[in-house]
């Protein structure tokens, strides 16, 4: 049967059923050398990467270097502090510090100008006050709740509160240096006595009550003592008191614990 076509038909036959078959593209000669030459490039590129890397690190033997600390910038540098009011190029005169201490117990001057303003404890000099044998000085002083009905009078310093000495009825002597105060402030402390009532308030209380009444009752005693004494604010009533608890609040200002959940 000559007229059949075998399988492998040439490129652009038929097939049995009539359809051509596809024809493939035959590479030509140069087109197979660049596709090796690219190839043997890519192969050659890793070898020379393989020869190139070590088999182990150079200087694996070799210590590694000791960490240095960095420096400080500024480090070398010596400090240089310059007292107040001295000339740092040192033209101005001889530098005496204020502060400092002679052996004898007395300070330094600090210049011919150099002012100092009176201490405040020391006594009012101007103070003059009657101490005949029946002066008598009365006054009302107050602190919080406490009252105190205080009674000056001619005597040696000492102090009689509702019976009891001054130590007795104020252990600390803070509050016995505090009501001292006024006395040794006019200079009479050794010449005239205290006779006081109190009641109402703490210890305190108490003793910030009697120091203002002792206060008032010099100032009964010599109405030119107001401004000294007002001064040291010996005649000012001191006017803090506990605040007062509020409503849904555990005191003036504590709230309870606030709890989410």
């Amino acid at each position: 049967m000559a007229d059949e076509e075998t399988p492998g038909t040439p490129d652009g036959a038929e097939t049995p059923d009539g359809a051509e078959m596809p024809q493939h593209a035959v590479p030509t000669e140069e087109a197979t050398e660049i596709a090796g030459a690219v190839e043997d490039a890519a192969l050659e590129a890793a070898q020379e990467a393989a020869e190139a890397q070590p088999s182990e690190p150079a200087g694996a033997d070799e210590e590694p270097a000791p960490r240095e600390k960095p420096s400080v910038p500024g480090a070398h540098l010596e400090v240089d502090i310059v007292p107040e009011g001295v000339d740092p190029l040192g033209r101005g005169d001889e530098y005496i510090d204020p502060y400092a201490i002679e052996e004898d117990g007395e300070q330094a001057a600090s210049g011919e100008d150099a002012e100092q303003d009176e201490p405040i404890s020391e006594p009012i000099a101007t103070a003059a006050i009657d101490l005949a044998s029946g002066a008598r000085y009365r006054a009302t002083g107050k602190r919080k709740t406490a009252i105190a009905r205080v009674t000056l009078r001619p005597g040696t310093g000492s102090y009689v509160i509702n019976g009891k000495s001054l130590e007795e009825h104020f252990p600390r002597i803070t509050l016995q240096r505090n009501i001292r105060q006024p006395l040794e402030t006019v200079g009479y402390q050794d010449r005239m006595d205290v006779v006081a009532r109190l009641h109402g308030g703490g210890i305190s209380a108490q003793a910030g009550a009697l120091r203002h009444g002792v206060s008032r009752a010099l100032l009964e005693a010599d109405p030119n003592l107001r401004g000294e004494l007002k001064r040291r604010g010996f005649l000012t009533r001191d006017s803090r008191a506990k605040e007062r608890k509020k409503a849904g609040l555990k005191k003036a200002r504590k709230r309870p614990q606030f709890s989410k959940r």
